[in-house]
């Protein structure tokens, strides 16, 4: 029997294309091409997030969590960093330019160009 997974999101933005481009450009992802009005970013494990442009309300703040390989860790910090947004060791942001090393990996959170708050994390969440 098969398991349910998730398969894509919708996530709506100011400027799908500048959004999309940020989450991309950081850890190497391809954007597919445009799909109706959603400019999907295509994650490793099968899963889209679909940007949406909603130019008529506010964005909401969500936050987005990507388990990310240890050794692709240090330079997407430094993608961050090359194009000045700060990082933070913890989800308030009140660490800056520092890093976590919850469930024993490294951890980092930041806000993408809308707002949401964004992790990047060598280990998964364990919950007890």
């Amino acid at each position: 029997m098969r398991t349910v997974q998730l398969n894509h999101t919708a996530v709506h933005a100011s400027d799908r294309y500048l959004s999309a481009e940020f989450l991309a450009a950081m850890p190497g992802l391809r954007i597919g091409a445009p799909f109706g009005p959603f400019l999907p970013v295509d994650l490793g494990n099968g899963v889209t997030l679909d940007y949406h442009e909603k130019r008529d309300e506010p964005i909401r703040s969500q936050h987005y969590a990507f388990l990310v390989p240890d050794e692709r860790f240090a330079s997407m910090l430094a993608r961050l960093e090359a194009v000045r947004f700060t990082y933070y060791a913890d989800p308030a942001h009140t660490e800056p330019g520092r890093t976590n090393h919850l469930f024993g990996g490294r951890g980092a959170y930041f806000a993408d160009p809308d707002g949401r708050n964004m992790e990047i994390t060598t280990r998964p969440h364990v919950r007890p």
